[in-house]
């Protein structure tokens, strides 16, 4: 059987005993009804896996004693931020499960003029906190060392005005015959996604007034769900460590 690889928000090293945090110690004991002196693989966001051993496990509380200590090297060299327009039902869950999967490193939800999704306040709140345990989990089952930040909603305007200097800017347009192949290897990226109605042109105009590149993928327009894996699938390939 496969030893559960856990993420907690805790300080680990070895030959040291820890308690797991509440969301990792409900999954833990609740979920997957662990119990003393089974074994746990626990990471927290450092690059570093943990070999641990359950010592004890009640209603609300988990505590392992680590043993051991591995890097992991399941980080890709190429930083990737993708900007996606929010869209409905559990498009965006499975946006960014997959992305997560696909080594994104930061996911940014956006606002746009064709977003029918209006979230603010608790429910905005919320909301994020979701998508920040569907990251969780997604690198739990993946084997990453670390989790992708879900940011908080933003326009998209605002998004691509905060573009770093240093960072690739992309922006997906079916009308454009731009190839990737064409640009030189970058170590970061940012990608601009639309909703399901897409971008408007002066939304893109907007993108490349700020030195985003309109790309193309070839001929067939994608959903919006489908755009980010297509697209980390293919910047793996050429920049990251796909092709390794």
């Amino acid at each position: 059987m496969r030893t559960p690889r856990i993420y907690t928000a805790t300080d680990l090293a070895t030959d040291t005993s820890v308690g797991l945090d509440p969301a990792a110690s409900n999954h833990v004991g609740k979920v997957l009804r662990m119990k003393r002196g089974q074994p746990l693989i626990l990471f927290n966001g450092s690059g570093t896996d943990y070999t641990a051993q359950i010592t004890e496990v009640t209603k609300k509380h988990v505590t392992a004693a680590i043993e051991s200590a591995t890097t992991i090297a399941s980080e890709s060299p190429l930083a990737t931020h993708i900007g996606q327009v929010m869209s409905r039902g559990d498009r965006m869950d499975y946006m960014i499960q997959k992305s997560t999967e696909l080594g994104a490193t930061e996911i940014t939800p956006l606002t746009s003029g064709r977003c029918e999704v209006k979230l603010k306040g608790d429910r905005e709140e919320k909301r994020i906190k979701q998508w920040q345990q569907i990251a969780i989990s997604a690198a739990e089952q993946c084997g990453r060392s670390k989790i992708p930040t879900i940011h908080p909603i933003t326009s998209l305007e605002d998004w691509v005005n905060d573009k770093p200097e240093d960072t690739l800017g992309l922006v997906l347009h079916h009308r454009t015959t731009q190839q990737l192949t064409d640009i030189k290897k970058p170590d970061r990226v940012c990608v601009l996604i639309g909703p399901e109605g897409g971008l408007s042109e002066p939304e893109i105009n907007i993108a490349t007034d700020k030195q985003f590149i309109a790309t193309t993928f070839g001929p067939r327009v994608f959903r919006t769900e489908t755009a980010p894996v297509a697209t980390l699938s293919i910047l793996q390939w050429l920049w990251g460590d796909f092709n390794e």
